[in-house]
């Protein structure tokens, strides 16, 4: 359990130095592990490998999990030639087991995690650094990011309920902040001891949506989280073969589940229990706009009946008058697109 904290000025960062790779002592272990899944990225995989090597800290290894790639992604990586690269062929299947596996050959404390497609910025991994000195007794470390759209467009994530910039602190309330807002923490910023990530045990491998939501709102349940208004990475929209481009996921969310549990063993703290309602509210919420793009308008209204929410009532009672239009003029009423972006 932890206190609400309090707000800490900004000041200016230490500057490391960076360390060439023929400097490194492989006997020693790196300050940071970077773990990327690979799976047919290899538009993408080049900038993303770029963007480690080119950070203000040098100190790192970076273990690139490949699911099986078809594509040019694995002699891409193999091209790089730096020795703190190292390619793996993953053991399991899917985006999770990837992640673990890369979890568990990992030789540094602190673990930071980066998608195939994504891009850090050059002081992503100071600050996560210097964050995690300055607050040794958070669970998770991240900067902020910003999306670059479909359209070529950049925005910055819509944070809500953390102070603004340029305040740097422990989040005053994870799930207030996920419930009103996008997500305060994303996989390609975040940054995690591994003793932590083990204790709640990594990414959940049975899941292929909502899996990194889950870990972090095991995280949060126990740990603050340390944020800072850096822009640490570019979350690409835009890039080929994204997961969430599969079929609708019409199943609950993994942290669904792991709320809902937690509030029945009551092992969730009194001040986070109505913000983590809120939350997992939410995710419902989008789940009942998923089913109702999939034509299953009775399913959404019984999971829209079923959650109740004051954040995001207007939402959900929009949600409501669309499930009770007949299939046909609810497609005349709404583009699939501008559903995705309002409720997704």
């Amino acid at each position: 359990m932890f206190q609400i904290p309090r707000a800490r000025p900004d000041r200016e960062q230490r500057v490391h130095h960076p360390i060439l790779p023929n400097e490194l002592d492989s006997s020693t272990e790196p300050e940071i592990s970077v773990v990327i899944p690979l799976l047919n990225k290899g538009p993408h995989i080049r900038r993303a490998l770029q963007s480690v090597i080119s950070q203000t800290v040098q100190d790192f290894e970076v273990i690139v999990v490949d699911g099986g790639s078809t594509d040019s992604g694995p002699e891409i990586v193999k091209g790089f030639g730096d020795p703190r690269i190292r390619f793996v062929r993953q053991r399991g299947s899917g985006v999770s087991a990837a992640r673990n596996q890369g979890v568990s050959m990992s030789r540094a404390d602190l673990v930071a995690f980066l998608d195939a497609d994504d891009e850090w910025m050059p002081r992503h991994l100071e600050t996560i650094l210097s964050l995690k000195r300055e607050f040794p007794e958070a669970g998770a470390y991240t900067t902020a990011y910003k999306i670059r759209k479909v359209s070529g467009r950049l925005r910055w994530a819509k944070y809500r309920a953390i102070p603004p910039a340029p305040w740097r602190g422990l989040i005053p309330n994870y799930f207030k902040s996920a419930a009103l807002g996008e997500y305060p923490v994303w996989t390609s910023v975040v940054c995690i001891p591994k003793k932590i990530f083990t204790e709640v045990g990594g990414f959940p491998e049975d899941a292929w949506f909502g899996e990194d939501a889950d870990l972090f709102g095991k995280i949060a349940l126990k740990y603050p989280i340390a944020f800072n208004w850096y822009m640490g990475a570019i979350y690409h929209w835009e890039a080929a073969n994204r997961v969430c481009g599969r079929q609708l996921p019409l199943a609950p969310e993994p942290f669904v589940k792991t709320a809902l549990q937690s509030m029945e063993n009551g092992a969730i703290p009194h001040e986070l229990l109505s913000d983590v309602q809120e939350y997992v509210a939410k995710k419902e919420i989008a789940r009942a706009a998923r089913n109702l793009i999939a034509g299953e308008s009775e399913e959404a209204n019984r999971i829209l009946k079923a959650y109740r929410t004051e954040c995001l009532r207007h939402r959900r009672l929009i949600l409501r008058s669309m499930a009770a239009i007949p299939l046909p003029l609810f497609w005349k009423a709404v583009k699939l697109k501008d559903l995705f972006d309002l409720y997704i």
